[in-house]
C-alpha cells in the first residue's frame, strides 16, 4: 500500500502481517513482531511473532470449531475446499509475487499452480474416503460389522519451511478435509504466503477456527504445541531435526498420534495421497446384531 508524500511522491506503507486465529486477525498478545526480508535482504513486511498464549488461544479456537466442522456432510466439506482453491486462483498473482520477493522456490508460478491443484485434489476425496477405507467387514456370526472413519480432533501442523506455500497446503488440506481442525506453525523463511492464505480462508466458506495460522519461531512454539493436552495429533513434516526427540517425548504424554509426510519432493505425485488423510483419522468399528 502507498500514500501521497511531499511533492506527490508515493510513500510505501509497510505491511504488518497478523496471526489468523478463530477466523480473526489478531496481533500477538505479546506485541512482538519480526522482520520479513526478501532474498536480497530488503524489508518486505513485519509479521506477528506468536507467543505461547497465542498458541493456547489457537488450540481453544480449533477445539470450539471441531465439532461443527466434523458434523458437516463430507460433500459440503469438499465444496468448501473447492471454494478455497477458487479464491486462491483469483489471488494467484499476489501469491507468486510474495514467493518471488522472498526468493522461495525456483518457479513461483509453478508452486502456486501446484498448491491450488492440491487443494482441489484433496477436496475431491472428501466424500469418497469413507467408501475406500471403511465399509462392511465379513465376520463369523449373526452380526453386522462396520468400519467408519472419524476425525481425530485437533491437529497440530508444522509446515515445512520450503516450499512455503505448497508445503503448507500439502499439510493443511489432508488434515481438515475429514473434519479435523488445525493449529499450524507456518514457514519461517516465507511467512507472507501463509498470511495471505489466512486471508483466503477468511473470505471463503471455511468456518472460523478450522484453520489457525501462527507465524513466528518454531523452536519457541513447537514444544508447547506438542505438550498441549487438548491437541490430539501432530503432523511433524516441517519439524526441525534438532527438536524431533523432544517433541515426540512431549507428544507421548497424552498419546498423540504423530505423523510425518514421506520424504519426497513436494511436486512428486507421491506427495499427495489418501494415506496422508488417513494418517490423521481414527477408524471406529461397530458391531450390530442382525434381525431375525
Amino acid at each position: 500500500m502507498t500514500g501521497a508524500g511531499e511533492g506527490g511522491d508515493r510513500l510505501e506503507v509497510r505491511r504488518t502481517a497478523k496471526l489468523f486465529i478463530g477466523g480473526d486477525f489478531p496481533r500477538s498478545e505479546s506485541g512482538r513482531t519480526f522482520e520479513v526480508r526478501g532474498a536480497g535482504g530488503e524489508l518486505l513486511a513485519h509479521a506477528a511473532r506468536a507467543s505461547r498464549k497465542d498458541l493456547r488461544d489457537a488450540v481453544k479456537a480449533a477445539r470450539s470449531a471441531q465439532h461443527g466442522w466434523a458434523a458437516r456432510t463430507a460433500y459440503n466439506r469438499g465444496q468448501v475446499l473447492y471454494r478455497v482453491a477458487e479464491i486462491m486462483e483469483g489471488r494467484r498473482a499476489q501469491f507468486e509475487d510474495e514467493l518471488r520477493q522472498a526468493g522461495a522456490g525456483e518457479d513461483p508460478a509453478r508452486e502456486v499452480g501446484a498448491a491450488i491443484d492440491r487443494w482441489v485434489w484433496y477436496a475431491g476425496w472428501a466424500d469418497k474416503l469413507a467408501q475406500v477405507i471403511g465399509g462392511t467387514n465379513p465376520v463369523a456370526g449373526p452380526y453386522f460389522n462396520f468400519t467408519i472413519p472419524e476425525p481425530t480432533g485437533v491437529v497440530g501442523v508444522v509446515a515445512p519451511d520450503e516450499p512455503g506455500l505448497l508445503g503448507l497446503v500439502s499439510r493443511v488440506a489432508p488434515a481438515i478435509v475429514t473434519g479435523n481442525t488445525a493449529v499450524v506453525l507456518t514457514s519461517e523463511l516465507a511467512p507472507l504466503p501463509a498470511v495471505t492464505l489466512g486471508e483466503v480462508l477468511a473470505t471463503s466458506d471455511v468456518p472460523g477456527g478450522v484453520v489457525n495460522l501462527l507465524t513466528g519461531s518454531k523452536a519457541e512454539l513447537l514444544p508447547w504445541l506438542a505438550g498441549h493436552m487438548d491437541v490430539n495429533a501432530l503432523d511433524l513434516s516441517g519439524c526441525p531435526d534438532e527438536l524431533a526427540a523432544e517433541v515426540e517425548t512431549s507428544a507421548a504424554e497424552n498419546v498423540k498420534r504423530v505423523h510425518r509426510a514421506p520424504d519426497v519432493d513436494a511436486y512428486d505425485p507421491r506427495a499427495q495421497s489418501p494415506y496422508e488423510i488417513t494418517a490423521l483419522l481414527e477408524l471406529k468399528t461397530v458391531w450390530h446384531p442382525m434381525g431375525a
